[in-house]
């Protein structure tokens, strides 16, 4: 048995329509043609599948989703509407329908959405749901790593979570956690890891658990804001506090009132405002570059750094005692190859979103491809996994990633783990000799940075290169930005 499909329809000719058509093709159907009964049947009944009409007398395909959906969160639902009424079939889908078909129907098309349904089902059942918080990452389709055979990822519209924190691992779970405990307190959080691994998310969505989430969310990258810039970016300005201040202009505290502050690599802050962010930590309550007024304000303060602050303080370029206010709550996100069981889940996910967003239809990929991806050693993490398959799937002409759409930084892992004769024969001589000479110095830039603690001054020394000369390898090679 392929399945089991409880079908429910007002009319009794349809139902024994679907029913022949559904036992034929090796499916058991368990039909009903009052839907009151057919309720009471969804609630004790193990099914994979129910296919409803939209309209009937009583409890209408609308109340059998929610239904559903409220009991057996777990099984699709295709809904059955008559030609004219698609509007209200598209309803269905966003209230959680798993598709709809129009009538009448031709039965090859309503047999196919039941066989991709009842996939997604038995998938659901083998793999936990994805989820965090109130947002769920829905139950995502099982990865393909060898050619599809009549299998494939849904095609439907893809169901974002709130904030796409996605990982199983150990250390992922400490993570959501530490988040559930923490998000309604109003205690400072320093969320630490290196870049690329998901430190704004983390923030966002300890604001989404909060008793703040009404209030705004506000962010700013300490980085990216020059020193004689970022006083009054966090503080705002009076008019006339000094040329070009033609007007007043609240900054990033006053903004974030009532709500969440998220301060992104906070160890880039001068030395004098560490000294204002103190005090305000102290006493919530500061002054507008050339004001004269105390504003008070309630901000919660989320910080983050790809930097070990107990390194910077050592070292004099970090406050100790601002360091100790920021630290209230530490959490670490750990690097992509520290979690290595989290990339197939993280794969899945991408390869669902870029679908959607390129408007592509890649069903899986090869296993030589999907080993490269998994032994990488992702310096740039999250990041740079999301931006290399994106990059593949833009290049890719089938609905199968293989080592031929890999990037050149990943062909060596694929090349150490043995390649298809048919695929190794598409690559030619030139590109796999170019390849293993950006794989060697790749290895050894990645060493030296890692030796030189990611200075690109000593690294380029280390290695007898300009500074202009490795910057210009590192981008090349796509390093530039997983060590900045």
């Amino acid at each position: 048995m392929l399945g089991r499909v409880l079908v429910v329809d007002d009319e009794k000719n349809i139902t024994f329509v679907i029913q022949a058509m559904l036992e034929r093709a090796g499916f058991e159907a368990v039909v009903f043609n009052d839907s009151v009964e057919a309720l009471d049947a969804i609630a004790s009944e193990d099914v994979d599948v129910v296919v409803t009409d939209l309209y009937m007398p009583g409890p209408g395909g609308m109340e059998i989703l929610d239904f559903c959906h409220k009991n057996q969160p777990q099984v699709p639902v295709v809904v059955i509407t008559a030609y004219g009424t698609v509007e209200s079939a598209v309803t269905a889908l966003k209230r959680g329908a798993f598709d709809f078909v129009t009538k009448p129907f031709e039965q090859t098309e309503l047999l196919t959405v039941v066989q991709k349904a009842v996939a997604t089902h038995r998938q659901r059942q083998k793999e936990p749901i994805i989820y965090f918080g109130n947002g769920p990452l829905a139950s995502l389709p099982s990865l393909s790593v060898s050619p599809p055979v009549g299998n494939s990822l849904h095609p439907g519209p893809v169901q974002p979570a709130i904030s796409s924190i996605i990982g199983s691992s150990t250390q992922m779970q400490e993570v959501f956690k530490v988040i559930s405990k923490i998000a309604q307190s109003p205690s400072t959080v320093l969320v630490w890891g290196e870049s690329g691994t998901g430190k704004e998310l983390v923030a966002f969505e300890i604001h989404r658990q909060s008793l703040r989430i009404h209030k705004p969310f506000v962010k700013i990258n300490c980085a990216a804001i020059p020193a004689t810039l970022i006083e009054s970016e966090l503080f705002g300005y009076e008019k006339g506090a000094f040329t070009g201040a033609v007007a007043s202009k609240p900054g990033r505290f006053e903004l974030a009132h009532e709500g969440t502050l998220f301060l992104d690599e906070v160890a880039e802050m001068p030395m004098e405002m560490q000294v204002k962010l103190l005090r305000i930590l102290q006493e919530q309550e500061f002054e507008r570059v050339g004001g004269v007024n105390t504003i008070q304000v309630d901000v919660r303060i989320v910080t983050a750094t790809n930097k070990d602050l107990e390194a910077e303080v050592r070292n004099g370029r970090f406050r100790e005692d601002l360091f100790y206010r920021l630290n209230v709550v530490p959490i670490h996100l750990p690097a992509l190859r520290e979690r290595r069981e989290d990339i197939e889940l993280l794969v899945r996910y991408f390869l669902l979103q870029f679908n959607d967003k390129l408007k592509k239809q890649i069903t899986g990929l090869t296993p030589d491809t999907f080993a490269a991806l998994e032994a990488h050693s992702w310096p740039g993490n999250i990041r740079q996994l999301e931006n290399v398959l994106e990059r593949m799937m833009l290049m890719c002409e089938g609905h199968i990633l293989t080592v031929v759409d890999l990037p050149d930084e990943l062909a060596p892992t694929h090349s150490s783990r043995g390649v298809d004769s048919e695929e190794e024969s598409s690559i030619s001589l030139k590109q796999i000799v170019r390849r293993k000479t950006q794989a060697l110095e790749r290895d050894l830039i990645e060493k030296a940075l890692e030796e030189m603690g990611g200075n690109v001054t000593h690294t380029a020394e280390k290695l007898r290169l300009s500074r202009k000369g490795l910057q210009l390898k590192m981008k090349e090679l796509g390093l530039k930005r997983s060590f900045e």
